[in-house]
């Protein structure tokens, strides 16, 4: 257990604010995210888009980020944390350099990931604790994005406020890849890695306010976190139907099925994709897959595309533009998101804004978040080869999908997710937390009991 320099509790006795935090008046918002990756994975997505829009609402955001960090919009001011990055490519799990460590931080870092076990959420969260401690009064909240590290609650308990994002428990990817571990030897070694979720849900269930971004992730953080669901909302994640759109003279490439999928991730269900693509190869060899992420050479994926003799039928694409995603999506005959669990999923959306037919599993939020079978898109049950097989190849067969479950998909984006609401509502919970907060500039009731004792 890391030991916690404060003594002070959050504070209990609370006051309607008048201030910044009032109903009508602008926020100065610290935005931490642990890790902000501008490509694989969503978190540095939901940064960028988040704070840009929060700008434009007329809030201050400043963003505080470990490695890799993400790509801001102009006018966000973005506060690097750096650390070891023991998992940066090419070379993860490197040893550093003596010269490398500058502070006890990081040899609790280098620690830790000599355990097997993943050690970012928490020495990013103390890291941050040390940031913004002795910067109380420039922000009025602190918001969390999934991190849930000792050292945010360490800032709950000094009197900031704070608000957390938790897109999906990260639990569930601890089952999940446990469970599809090939041997006894690679559970434990996945248990250990995923050690840190014990953190996280003790850590969740002292935050007075929690955002997340869909119901099956509400019911999965109450089960797996043992939140409060007096505590917990539902917030969707957005995307922009402006830059997502269909290119009209874009010319989809016949056989051409479209993925985004962490190759060494079993959650992310890349693995049956393969399978389901060989198989659909034997009767149309012009079939092929683009994969938007990085692959590893020995990972399991790039072992199966060996194995199904998919060499030369598989790309991987990873560190483009928006632009070219979009230019993917609408070169694609069809977008599949063949996930086993998704506590929203980001690439879903993003392909029916681009107005190509999606396959996707029933994982998850998958199916409350693109909507009906047959209208907005084609559903198959998660981890059945055979079924997505069948469903792609049925696809494939049918040149109006486009203009019928494309067209009807990039409409409920339209009406029901974008970055603009994920703000507005957003702010609304920054305001519901702070209605319990004193005003900005008032010290909380556990500091004037610190300024008292060191009066006497």
């Amino acid at each position: 257990m890391v030991a916690d320099p404060t003594t002070q509790e959050a504070p209990t006795s609370r006051a309607t604010t008048s201030g910044p935090g009032s109903a009508s008046g602008s926020l100065r918002v610290a935005l931490l995210t642990y890790r902000g990756h501008p490509y694989v994975g969503g978190q540095g997505i939901y940064v960028r888009h988040l704070s840009r829009e929060l700008a434009a609402l007329g809030h201050s955001v400043e963003v505080f980020s470990g490695p890799p960090y993400p790509h801001l919009d102009r006018g966000i001011k973005l506060t690097e944390l750096p650390s070891l990055d023991l998992y940066r490519m090419p070379d993860p799990f490197r040893v550093p350099k003596l010269a490398e460590f500058r502070s006890p931080i990081d040899v609790l870092e280098w620690a830790i990931t000599c355990t097997a076990s993943f050690a970012e959420p928490l020495t990013f969260s103390l890291r941050a604790f040390g940031a913004l401690r002795g910067r109380i009064d420039d922000f009025d909240l602190v918001h969390d994005n999934q991190c849930l590290g000792y050292g945010i609650d360490w800032l709950r308990r000094v009197g900031m406020p704070v608000l957390g994002t938790i897109h999906h428990p990260i639990t569930v990817d601890r089952r999940l890849e446990t469970a599809h571990a090939p041997t006894s030897g690679k559970r434990f070694a996945l248990n250990r890695f995923y050690a840190f979720t014990k953190m996280q849900s003790r850590v969740a269930k002292r935050l007075d306010r929690i955002v997340t971004v869909s119901r099956n992730s509400f019911d999965d953080i109450v089960a797996d976190h043992g939140v409060d669901p007096e505590r917990l909302h539902i917030t969707h994640v957005g995307v922009d139907p402006a830059h997502f759109r269909p290119l009209p003279d874009s010319v989809p490439v016949r056989g051409r099925l479209m993925t985004t999928a962490s190759a060494d991730v079993a959650m992310k269900g890349l693995a049956y994709l393969l399978e389901a693509l060989a198989k659909l190869r034997t009767e149309d060899p012009r079939l092929h897959l683009v994969v938007i992420g990085c692959p590893k050479d020995d990972s399991a994926a790039s072992r199966m595309i060996d194995e199904l003799g998919l060499r030369g039928s598989v790309e991987f694409v990873s560190g483009v533009t928006d632009e070219r995603i979009v230019e993917l999506y609408n070169e694609a005959q069809l977008a599949v998101v063949p996930s086993l669990y998704e506590g929203f999923s980001l690439p879903a959306i993003e392909a029916m804004s681009c107005g190509v037919p999606l396959v996707a599993t029933t994982g998850g939020a998958l199916p409350e978040v693109t909507g009906p079978d047959g209208e907005t898109c084609l559903q198959v049950p998660p981890g059945d080869t055979e079924a997505l097989a069948a469903r792609i190849g049925w696809a494939l067969s049918q040149p109006s999908l486009r203009a019928t479950v494309g067209a009807a998909g990039r409409e409920r984006v339209k009406s029901n997710y974008s970055w603009t609401a994920t703000a507005q509502h957003t702010v609304e919970h920054y305001r519901a937390l702070l209605a319990g907060q004193p005003s900005p500039g008032q010290p909380s009731p556990a500091r004037q009991r610190r300024m008292l004792r060191s009066a006497s």
